[in-house]
């Protein structure tokens, strides 16, 4: 190998040493990434079938696989008006503006529990039908789920999401 040869190897090696680095180090920065496509999954979702003419429940289990937390921030469906987001805390209902989805955790919307209600809506659900919405974050992409409509009496057997369903799955859920 001549001189020059070896010389430009190692500089060539230099560098790409260097970029490396740097590109390491500019990850290393932000110290709250936003969740990326794909960390995020929604499974379990239903609608039990409404009794009212203009109001009806909603509940679903957001998965977050990411290394960062998220918040559902707003919901919307063509079959409301509006769908607000509601916590419960004991006995009490009331609607907030979001709800945390913690890094590496999950955020369960369930009977007696923290739950979306769709209100003023447009057409009442009846069971076997599919009802869809979008799921607003904080810092991810929208999330497009299909919730089918159960019986009023319905009960999962398992509420706490076990079943999630990948948003790579675009039948039950895809980004937008």
């Amino acid at each position: 190998m001549t001189r020059r040869t070896a010389t430009a190897t190692r500089t060539a090696t230099a560098t790409a040493l260097a970029l490396a680095a740097s590109l390491a180090l500019a990850g290393c920065g932000d110290s709250d990434p936003a969740p990326s496509d794909g960390e995020l999954s929604v499974g379990s979702a239903y609608m039990p079938q409404p009794v009212s003419d203009s109001m009806a429940a909603g509940f679903l289990v957001i998965a977050n696989g990411g290394g960062a937390g998220d918040r559902l921030s707003s919901v919307t469906s063509d079959v409301a008006g509006e769908v607000t987001i509601h916590r419960t805390v004991g006995q009490t209902m009331e609607e907030v503006n979001d709800l945390d989805v913690p890094a590496h955790g999950k955020l369960v919307l369930e009977s007696g529990g923290d739950h979306l209600m769709f209100e003023k809506l447009k057409r009442k659900p009846k069971e076997g039908d599919t009802v869809s919405l979008e799921l607003h974050f904080a810092k991810s992409g929208p999330l497009k789920v299909e919730m089918p409509v159960k019986s009023a009496v319905y009960r999962p057997s398992a509420a706490t999401g076990s079943s999630t369903q990948s948003s790579t799955q675009p039948s039950t859920t895809s980004h937008h």
